[in-house]
């Protein structure tokens, strides 16, 4: 009776229970529409701020990335490219949704404007990838051999001391040791970039061109150069592995300068990306400002029917009721399933951890190329902990062996500088003493043309006497010549007076000579005239002969008296010519004489000069022999100085070789890590 009367109670209550659950139903599905539609616009509008905040963060992290990738990261350059892909698949949805929206089409468009060409400049570093990818390990080789290849040149170094190589040498196999150095620092600098980097890029091709014609030089000599070839065998077979070395770095150096252009285009395009990531993030904030302000003007009320929304609500919180009691059976049956959801979750947690220890167990072993899984477990949080740490490891790992390295080439820079400076500190010494030596003999010249000046002054002052005693001389010369000029003058003159007379001689003899003509024909006469009176003119033709003989011998003698007459005429005009020709040298001796006068009193003046001047040289030249010998003192100082400069600086050569040492050790302190790339 009782089951007959509670079936029917059971079915009406089934049938209660079903109606109070089609109502609660029909009300939740209006309450739950229009808080659907409400959600639906709410969340768009959300997403659409998320996106606008997301793009303000992957703004920076493009620049971020950006920096890294053209340093050689490859990971960065994945990083990079994912968040590049992001930005465009962000605005392209907002493009997409909210593109003809009034309330942000303005700030939309502004951030589309911006965007587009820092996506241009990333599409150039995405298509740069390969050059500097291979750019930065043709770097990391180079940089890592360029301490051996310092180590090997200070080798070459030490072997050409040791000999008593040429100092020009010397300096020229210690300059390659700079020039490595500084090359190790041009491909830095042109991998940070910057304004220098170009610079450093031409200086980085010089250097090379440079270094190779030295250590060509070196090798097998270059007179443009001035550089002689090595002749010490243990200095050529060090400058032969350094060529042998020199040569596998060459390769990566070309590589590196035909890379070049297209790393600076990278940088300058990163640059660029930095530069406008500022505005971009600007316009982003702009964005997510609009929406905001386009989200309160939107009627976003939970509840925008709301007489459906009491009525609907009404009815529901009666079916409510009514199904409490059914609901509370289930009570147990949900409590067992969240036990079992319970269970689940903490073997899920358990996996998660395994799954996290797993992945991170190599890192105890040094390996940074680790990374751990980000999900949705408890784990994600310490697995994006984890991940933060090992990226800052790893940075501070490559910070040290970067540091390691430039510390090694600038140590084995200075320890070249320094045994530079030891040598030439030690050439410098030899110099000195060289210098001292000279000035010692310079002294000594100086003292002996101290003592020549001296016996010049009393020779100098025996020629004043000299020319003295020599213008005395001269001057009675000429009054001598004077004195003959006048004799030769007078004889010259009665010479003259003798030619005059003989001229007469001549015409008395010419008298003479017609007179004895005259007789002579007087004679013929008279014998004509004594040959006709016959017998009694015989006596008058002897004396007319007589008288003929007496005129031809006086007639022959007349003729000699003409003769020497003409003689001594002749002879006389001769001895005048010869007197005034005389006349005429004595007159130019005594001239002669006047100009020897002259400059004997010239000379006698100079010589006095002369004397002074001796005597003043002599004086200087003892002073300059005192400060020689200062000079000579304080080059000794000099010298001892040098010489404790020589060996403070081989000090600090061994000081700066212990530091490279240190930057060694340190380097291989982090050689265990293993880094990405």
């Amino acid at each position: 009776m009782s089951t007959a009367a509670e079936a029917p109670k059971a079915r009406l209550g089934g049938m209660g229970t079903t109606f109070w659950a089609i109502l609660l139903v029909l009300s939740f599905l209006v309450v739950t529409a229009n808080t659907a539609m409400s959600t639906y616009q709410g969340s768009r509008l959300s997403g659409a701020a998320t996106g606008a905040a997301d793009l303000q963060v992957l703004s920076q992290q493009l620049a971020n990335q950006a920096n890294e990738a053209v340093g050689g990261n490859a990971p960065a350059y994945a990083a990079f490219k994912n968040t590049r892909a992001q930005i465009n698949k962000t605005l392209a949805g907002l493009q997409e949704r909210f593109g003809q929206e009034p309330g942000v089409q303005g700030a939309l468009q502004q951030l589309l404007t911006t965007w587009k060409p820092l996506d241009a400049s990333a599409g150039q570093i995405v298509n740069a990838e390969p050059a500097v990818l291979a750019l930065a390990g043709n770097a990391n080789r180079f940089g890592a051999q360029v301490p051996q290849l310092q180590a090997q040149l200070n080798e070459v170094v030490r072997a050409m001391s040791a000999s008593g190589a040429p100092s020009s040498q010397v300096y020229s196999a210690l300059q390659q040791v700079v020039v490595a150095g500084r090359m190790a620092r041009n491909v830095t600098e042109m991998r940070a970039g910057g304004s220098t980097a170009t610079m450093a890029g031409d200086a980085l091709a010089r250097d090379a061109l440079l270094f190779g014609q030295v250590i060509e030089g070196l090798r097998n000599g270059n007179e443009e150069l001035g550089i002689a070839p090595l002749r010490v065998p243990a200095a050529v077979q060090a400058l032969e592995q350094s060529q042998t070395l020199w040569t596998g770095m060459k390769r990566d150096l070309d590589a590196i300068l035909g890379s070049a252009r297209s790393l600076f285009a990278a940088q300058s395009s990163a640059a660029a990306i930095t530069d406008g990531s500022g505005k971009m993030l600007e316009d982003s904030k702009k964005l997510f400002d609009a929406f905001s302000a386009f989200g309160s003007v939107r009627d976003t009320r939970v509840f925008p029917n709301l007489w459906y929304t009491i009525v609907g609500g009404a009815i529901l919180v009666l079916s409510l009721i009514a199904l409490l009691y059914s609901l509370y059976a289930g009570r147990q049956r949900e409590q067992e399933l969240r036990y079992q959801t319970q269970v689940e979750y903490n073997s899920r947690n358990q996996q998660a951890i395994m799954r996290l220890l797993d992945e991170i167990s190599s890192l105890g072993e040094g390996d940074l190329t680790v990374k751990a899984s980000v999900t949705e477990d408890m784990t994600g949080a310490i697995a994006d902990a984890i991940n933060y740490a090992v990226d800052e490891l790893r940075n501070l790992v490559t910070t040290i062996n970067d540091t390691s390295v430039q510390v090694a080439a600038s140590t084995q820079e200075t320890q070249a500088t320094a045994l530079q400076l030891a040598e030439a500190a030690n050439h410098q010494a030899e110099q000195i003493t060289t210098a001292s030596d000279r000035i010692n003999e310079i002294a000594v010249s100086i003292e002996e043309v101290s003592r020549n000046s001296s016996d010049s002054a009393e020779v100098a002052q025996r020629s004043v006497l000299i020319a003295t005693e020599g213008a005395g001389v001269v001057r009675e010369t000429i009054r001598g010549m004077d004195q003959i000029r006048d004799q030769i003058q007078e004889t010259s003159k009665r010479i003259k007076r003798l030619g005059e007379s003989s001229q007469e001689i001549g015409s008395v003899v010419e008298l003479i000579n017609d007179i004895s003509e005259q007789t002579n024909i007087l004679a013929l006469n008279a014998a004509v005239q004594a040959a006709s009176a016959g017998e009694a003119g015989r006596g008058f033709a002897v004396v007319a002969d007589e008288v003929q003989r007496l005129a031809e011998r006086t007639s022959g003698a007349t003729k000699r008296i003409e003769s020497l007459v003409q003689a001594i005429q002749a002879d006389t005009n001769e001895a005048v010519s010869s007197m005034e020709q005389t006349t005429s040298e004595v007159v130019s001796g005594a001239r002669l004489a006047e100009d020897a006068g002259t400059a004997l009193g010239e000379i006698e003046r100079v010589s006095s000069d002369l004397n002074e001047l001796i005597k003043n040289i002599s004086a200087a030249a003892q002073q300059q022999s005192t400060a020689a010998l200062d000079i000579t003192q304080t080059m000794g100082v000099i010298r001892r100085i040098t010489l404790q400069t020589s060996q403070g600086a081989g000090q600090t050569a061994e000081s700066i070789g212990h530091l490279t040492q240190l930057a060694s050790d340190l380097r291989r302190s982090v050689a265990d890590f293993k880094l990405p790339g």
